[in-house]
């Protein structure tokens, strides 16, 4: 039986607006995510080496950014959802004291039988878009009342 933090597919419409989500950029967890993700590339922890290269200071990876998208989806899909395909663009970059803005809608949804809906996501600083991208997820079955 699905729990009640799971999204259900019938209960999903093109156009659902998912609920925003403010992610606040700090220092620490721009190096803890670099190296949890193996990216050792200076400008991801060497606030003078990002400054020789032209960068006002640390800024975060791409996987990082990936992964922030993943979570925002995921949360709002509920545990039962299967992550498909993420494509993302990065824009500017997300720097320590940043917050980072996630807003999503559902762009599109399958008619044939499947359960997949996509999802176009927005990662917004006071720069700009530091990300935009899709992702495509499958949700349970059934709408949120069966079984109940």
């Amino acid at each position: 039986m699905s729990g009640p933090d799971t999204r259900r597919f019938d209960d999903v419409s093109v156009g659902d607006v998912l609920p925003p989500l403010e992610i606040p950029v700090t220092t620490t967890g721009i190096v803890a995510a670099a190296i949890a993700t193996r990216d050792y590339q200076n400008v991801h922890h060497d606030p003078e080496a990002a400054r020789r290269l032209g960068s006002p200071d640390i800024f975060m990876n791409i996987l990082t950014s990936n992964a922030l998208v993943e979570r925002y989806v995921g949360e709002w899909a509920g545990p039962e959802a299967l992550l498909r395909s993420v494509s993302i663009r990065l824009g500017v970059p997300n720097y320590p004291g940043m917050t980072m803005a996630m807003n999503g809608q559902v762009s599109a949804r399958a008619v044939d039988g499947e359960r997949w809906v996509d999802i176009d996501v927005v990662g917004r600083n006071e720069r700009g878009d530091h990300l935009t991208g899709t992702v495509r997820i499958e949700l349970a079955g059934g709408a949120a009342h069966a079984g109940r």
